[in-house]
């Protein structure tokens, strides 16, 4: 399954948290051609250096799948930013 929604929240100290929801399906849709542009381009990287389009883009494709669940966690300083992916 694809991702469906990102949450990105920024805690700064001695202010308030801010905190961003980005819908996953219209920004592809958005940037479809962008996508349609690296996906080309891994194509030809692919053919390049002799490894498998069909094998590549099925691995690519996994790893997007799995992503739903997923948080990263930075802290710097007083600073963290934290990015769920649903």
């Amino acid at each position: 399954m694809m991702p469906q929604l990102l949450t990105v929240r920024v805690k700064r100290p001695g202010r308030r948290p801010i905190r961003v929801w980005v819908p996953v399906l219209p920004m592809v849709l958005v940037l479809s051609p962008v996508v349609v542009l690296v996906v080309v381009g891994a194509a030809v990287a692919c053919l390049v250096f002799s490894v498998s389009v069909v094998r590549a883009l099925g691995t690519g494709w996994r790893i997007v799948s799995a992503l739903p669940g997923t948080r990263v966690d930075v802290e710097y300083s007083r600073t963290a930013v934290l990015v769920a992916i649903r």
